[in-house]
């Protein structure tokens, strides 16, 4: 049986519509909670196989097998320039690293129109196409990603284009599918064709060989040769370090982190070997206020960039640090400084902790607890606040080896 697990129903009857779903037996759709932190009175009822998928961010589609996972879909209609072409990366990667193929539809681009400025497609970063390419390479499982339907090829001056009122995206005209792409499109009708050849190769093997083995199928051969092509158009020989978010990131010698972090070393205590091990690290500055989109996607692109040699955080070549501030680095003393004219501070990084810290049952006594909390207070035993906290917090900790502040700091020792 398959049952597809849905943040909006629109989309879920979209998938089982176009697709070989609705012919391949009975489907059950279920709401897809996104973490304890969101949606505390029902994350706990999700079943373990789904929850390991969310413990960075939430698809917003999950389609299974007998309790297998076959595939998630991700769908944006933002402008894809900068950092923002990144946002929803982390919930592409957390699909990936678990082997479930991820499927992303996003804008080539959007007519953005403001007050004193013509309108204007605001066109997709081609970063997002090297740094699907990367997971691929590590994980070999699919990345792909599909353009939303848009008028973009056909009227390149956007002043004319028909779809203007929807910054020139064009949605599916069926009621049931209200805020999808067109189904219509060549980039939907690729992405439904690449689909089937997956549920084709499930059923005739298992969902794990499929998966597995999704990488070898034509279609899907075919799209990340596109995707390839696509980052060297539209790249037009700019090198990627140029591009958001790598054009952020200075790599220095770990010796000056290592420097930097000394000074909260001392009564027998030592930074670990963890961030010793690596010659190099990359700084990810952020110099803006604390918080989270689009920053948290962005780290995770980095990582896999610029960092990942293998399947986790423990395979990198470089350390990566995230730094809320400025950093500069003196090559001549070897030493390194974070200066915040953003006013982001370490406490904003508590205050975002201590503020999940609602959501936490482990300090409560067994009478205090409704019996609806009994089954959540189980999950907090067992996984701790992992999907407590909310989602910029997540993937700062788990991409992060370090996270600078110009008046504090975190680290990993192992």
């Amino acid at each position: 049986m398959y049952r597809v697990w849905y943040s909006t129903e629109s989309l879920a009857d979209y998938f089982i519509d176009h697709t070989r779903l609705a012919r391949l037996g009975p489907v059950v759709r279920a709401r897809l909670y996104e973490s304890d932190a969101s949606n505390p009175r029902n994350f706990h009822t999700m079943p373990d196989h789904i929850r390991r998928i969310l413990y960075l961010d939430a698809p917003d589609l999950i389609v299974e097998r007998d309790d297998e996972p076959v595939f998630s879909v991700e769908v944006t209609t933002e402008a894809g320039t900068g950092h923002n072409a990144f946002q929803r990366f982390a919930r592409i990667a957390a699909a990936v690293e678990n082997g479930v193929p991820a499927f992303y539809i996003y804008p080539e681009a959007v007519i953005i129109e403001r007050k004193k400025t013509p309108p204007r497609w605001d066109k997709i970063n081609p970063a997002v196409f090297a740094a699907l390419e990367a997971v691929m390479q590590i994980y070999e499982i699919p990345a792909l990603l599909y353009y939303f339907p848009s008028d973009l090829a056909a009227y390149p001056d956007c002043t004319t284009a028909p779809h203007r009122m929807t910054k020139g995206l064009r949605y599916d005209p069926g009621f049931r599918y209200a805020g999808c792409p067109d189904c219509a499109d060549s980039e939907m009708q690729s992405l439904f064709k690449a689909v089937d050849e997956l549920l084709d190769a499930v059923e005739r093997d298992s969902v794990r060989q499929a998966r597995r083995e999704a990488l070898k199928k034509l279609s899907i051969r075919a799209r990340r040769g596109w995707m390839q092509a696509e980052y060297h158009k539209k790249a037009a020989g700019r090198p990627l370090d140029g591009m958001s978010p790598l054009s952020a990131v200075r790599m220095v010698p770990t010796a000056a982190l290592l420097d930097y972090l000394s000074r909260y070393e001392g009564g027998g205590y030592r930074i670990g070997q963890l961030l010793r091990g690596r010659q190099m690290t990359a700084l990810y500055q952020v110099n803006a206020k604390f918080r989270g989109d689009p920053y948290p996607g962005a780290l995770a692109a980095i990582d896999y960039l610029r960092c990942r040699e293998g399947p986790t955080f423990e395979d990198r070549r470089h350390n990566l640090a995230l730094v809320f501030g400025e950093a500069e680095f003196d090559p001549v003393r070897g030493s390194l400084s974070i200066s915040g004219g953003s006013g982001a501070t370490i406490e904003d990084f508590f205050a975002a902790v201590q503020s999940c810290a609602r959501h936490n049952l482990l300090t409560q006594p067994y009478g205090a607890l409704r019996p609806e909390q009994i089954p959540r207070y189980l999950m907090q035993v067992r996984y701790g606040s992992t999907y407590s906290k909310v989602k910029h917090i997540r993937v700062y900790s788990y991409f992060s080896d370090a996270i600078l502040f110009p008046d504090g700091a975190l680290w990993r020792d192992g």
